[in-house]
């Protein structure tokens, strides 16, 4: 049995500002091709919904926040 190499982040997520209301993206790329990923705020995964919207694309993924709050920082 051989392990599986890990996907690593090639471009991490920036910190960013945005008012309140507005959506923002974060993006990042890993060094893997179509893996899955799973988004988390803290301890709290992350599910599809109104709020959070998860792209993939490839390498490239992208978690959009919309209807931006305090508490979402």
């Amino acid at each position: 049995v051989v392990p599986a190499t890990p996907a690593l982040f090639e471009k991490k997520l920036r910190n960013q500002e945005a008012k309140e209301g507005s959506t923002v993206t974060l993006h990042a790329e890993l060094s893997k091709h179509d893996v899955p990923v799973r988004w988390k705020k803290g301890s709290v995964l992350l599910q599809a919904s109104n709020k959070y919207e998860m792209k993939q694309m490839g390498s490239a993924v992208e978690l959009l926040i919309h209807d931006l709050q305090l508490k979402d920082a």
